[in-house]
């Protein structure tokens, strides 16, 4: 699957310049045009690097870097600012807020692909493997523990193998027949009706909450974990 990159940039022309070098590299791009815009696509989206502009309609980027540090959601996320600002104390100014690295423009293409596959790697192998996360929802497959946004969230044996499936599954849909054998198994099948996990649905949903609106019923088929819906 390919890596997701969230350009947040007002520019047309620096927008198009940076799509067309990251999707030559394989990358899938998002834009945002604003610093509001950029927030919710963050939300939404949950790109894995983000490239942003340090001067923008609206909150600047030194205002979205610091509103992405504070949240425990985001506080990881590769971020790489960009401006026409050359000057040592504006760059100082970008990574005290949270910045990752700081990029000057107009920029070099080589340098730019250089520097977001340096930083996906890095942040790649600071990943522990044995975590699982969605928005807020952390799952540690080592201590068999649930977090929501840093609370603790108490689930039975099928709730946690049940989430378990639907996080490794997530923005895909997990049919009933798949979550049957991965949570029941194949010789339990038969004790297991599609009210069962129904509720256990229910119940984890109940239980993540808020998070839990992100576990979406996919009529007649399955469930999908992904985004909360807009209020």
């Amino acid at each position: 699957m390919a890596q997701k990159i969230l350009v947040v940039e007002d520019m047309e022309s620096v927008v198009e310049t940076m799509r067309a070098l990251l999707e030559q590299e394989g990358f899938q791009v998002v834009v945002a045009r604003n610093g509001l815009e950029g927030l919710q696509a963050v939300n939404k989206e949950r790109p894995d690097l983000l490239l942003l502009d340090l001067i923008l309609p609206g909150l600047d980027g030194l205002e979205v870097c610091r509103r992405l540090r504070r949240n425990p959601e985001t506080a990881q996320l590769p971020i790489l600012m960009l401006s026409g600002k050359a000057e040592e104390t504006d760059k100082v100014v970008g990574l005290e807020v949270g910045a990752d690295d700081y990029i000057t423009k107009p920029f070099s293409p080589k340098e730019l692909i250089a520097r977001v596959k340096s930083h996906l790697r890095r942040f790649q192998s600071a990943s522990p493997s044995n975590l699982l996360r969605a928005g807020g929802i952390e799952m540690d497959l080592d201590r068999f523990t649930v977090t929501i946004r840093g609370d603790p969230v108490s689930l039975t044996a099928k709730e946690f193998q049940l989430l378990k499936a639907l996080l490794e599954a997530e923005g895909r849909v997990a049919s009933r027949e798949f979550l049957f054998e991965t949570v029941w198994g194949h010789d339990r099948r038969t004790e297991v009706d599609s009210r069962t996990i129904d509720v256990h649905i229910r119940s984890l949903r109940n239980k993540l909450s808020p998070e839990g609106r992100r576990i979406h019923t996919v009529r007649n088929v399955g469930y999908r974990l992904g985004t909360v819906p807009d209020e």
